[in-house]
């Protein structure tokens, strides 16, 4: 049973936008919202079905990190989205699903938080969200794209030694939210964006390039080499300026000196 104020709130988003077709399938507590939605995309589940989580034990993020998921203190959830063949990229999936996320916290707060390549939104230089895809069956007529969110509501909902590099909703506020709101706006967000990158990728590349800062003229270093971030490609890439020249990122792990 969804908890009311879940409830309630998506019961608004229903009633003004019925063409957000959200099927919320909700637990108390989950290993990982991510496994579980990839189980029900592999049995065919329509997109749109997201399965969300009051706390995790076995929570992910990038590269396999552990993502913290304590009872309460977080929007733990995974949506499954089913992407034409045309739109199914990776990485611009994960853009359009930052720009979606950013909206929805905006709508439900009023918090203007930015955005950092690949998949972080942030406030000044610490994570408020972590976003995740993963892809099912690509460059079939079954594929789908588990995107995963997991959203810091309170400072609970990481420990403290990274709590130079965290921030919550709350902590930023400075008050109590309430998390139904949250939890809707951003699923809306969300639908959207994934209906405006089946559209035209070229919308959603300037919202992304508008609401992140650090992806121009930031220093970045990874594998022994460094440079300066010069923007995104139209793929999504990163693109950073060094002595030999432009190189495009398309993955990997990077150190930014915000």
């Amino acid at each position: 049973m969804l908890p009311e104020e879940i409830a309630v709130a998506l019961d608004a988003l229903r009633g003004r936008r019925p063409d957000v077709q959200i099927d919320l399938r909700w637990h108390a507590s989950a290993t990982s919202t991510m496994d579980l939605a990839a189980a029900l995309a592999a049995a065919g589940a329509s997109h749109g079905v997201t399965v969300c989580a009051d706390e995790q034990s076995a929570g992910r993020g990038r590269r396999g990190r552990e993502w913290q998921s304590p009872a309460g203190a977080g929007l733990y959830f995974s949506m499954v989205a089913r992407p034409s063949l045309v739109s199914a990229s990776l990485p611009l999936l994960t853009l359009a699903a930052g720009v979606g996320v950013r909206e929805g916290i905006r709508a439900a707060t009023g918090l203007a938080a930015d955005l950092k390549w690949p998949n972080d939104v942030i406030i000044g230089r610490r994570k408020l969200v972590g976003i995740l895809a993963e892809g099912l069956s690509l460059g079939t007529l079954e594929q789908a794209v588990i995107i995963g969110v997991g959203v810091n509501l309170q400072p609970a909902a990481y420990p403290p030694d990274v709590a130079a590099r965290a921030t919550s909703l709350e902590g930023e506020l400075g008050r109590a939210i309430d998390r139904g709101t949250v939890l809707s706006e951003v699923l809306a967000g969300l639908w959207d964006a994934m209906a405006a990158l089946e559209r035209s990728r070229g919308g959603i590349l300037q919202a992304w390039r508008a609401a992140s800062p650090s992806a121009f003229g930031t220093r970045v270093e990874w594998d022994m080499k460094h440079g300066i971030t010069a923007g995104i490609d139209d793929g999504g890439a990163l693109l950073v300026s060094t002595a030999d020249g432009v190189e495009r990122i398309i993955a990997g792990e990077l150190q930014w000196h915000l």
